[in-house]
């Protein structure tokens, strides 16, 4: 597994790793789908076929313009890579990470089949410290894994990952998405709202913030009529 470059310090991904699955089983609530998230995703990502396919996200599809060729986008959470290996093809020097290896490794198969190169890491949101001011862009795809505590951590390490102007695109499922079960958590606590969002990004630009219903085809992960939410923001 590469290292990331010096420009990226903090981020070792094999220790990072390790670290990330000894506070899951410390931390890990009885019962839990998220009691140990390693496995689980794991798990999901084992099959030959891509679990929520290899085309982009559509939010991001729409507004990745917003970034131009060369400018550097990091992916959070990027699983099996659709998003990252795409913004790679238009150009845009692109890390990306998740917590589970196998999305990983299927990462770097889709990517070497585009013949692009994407830095990717097997990393843990928690775990890691992230690097200040680096990006001109993230891409925040479905990631509702968190928990409030844990989203607000997260969303707070995005923040201080942009360089001032850096811009956010990020996508959720609105607690309505319960009624629909097409996937994402089945818990509301890990939904985004508006007020929600415009809280945790207060110290953002809010540029667009957008709730909407739509049907989806990303694989076999999100599949149908959605309730969703997607937002851009600007780091100030």
């Amino acid at each position: 597994m590469g290292k990331w470059p010096a420009s990226v310090p903090g981020w070792r991904p094999s220790s990072c790793a390790a670290l990330a699955r000894r506070l899951n089983d410390m931390n890990a609530a009885p019962n839990s789908s998220f009691a140990n998230p390693t496995d689980t995703w794991n798990q999901r990502f084992a099959g030959e076929q891509y679990l929520f396919g290899t085309a982009p996200n559509l939010w991001l599809r729409d507004h990745a313009q917003l970034w131009q060729p060369g400018e550097r986008v990091l992916c959070v959470a990027d699983g099996e890579g659709r998003n990252s290996v795409w913004l790679a093809l238009r150009g845009l020097l692109v890390d990306a990470f998740d917590i589970a290896q196998v999305g990983v490794a299927k990462a770097r198969r889709l990517a070497a089949a585009h013949g692009v190169a994407v830095r990717y890491a097997v990393l843990d949101c928690d775990a890691c410290q992230w690097p200040e001011a680096v990006y001109d862009g993230v891409a925040a795809i479905f990631v509702q894994f968190a928990d409030p505590p844990m989203r607000r951590r997260l969303f707070a390490n995005i923040t201080r990952t942009l360089k001032p102007g850096g811009t956010l695109v990020l996508q959720g499922y609105t607690p309505k998405q319960l009624e629909y079960r097409t996937g994402g958590p089945p818990l509301a606590s890990h939904l985004y709202t508006r007020a929600m969002l415009r809280a945790a990004f207060a110290d953002m630009r809010i540029v667009e913030l957008r709730q909407y219903e739509a049907e989806i085809a990303e694989g076999t992960g999100h599949k149908g009529r959605s309730a969703l939410i997607g937002m851009v923001a600007q780091r100030r």
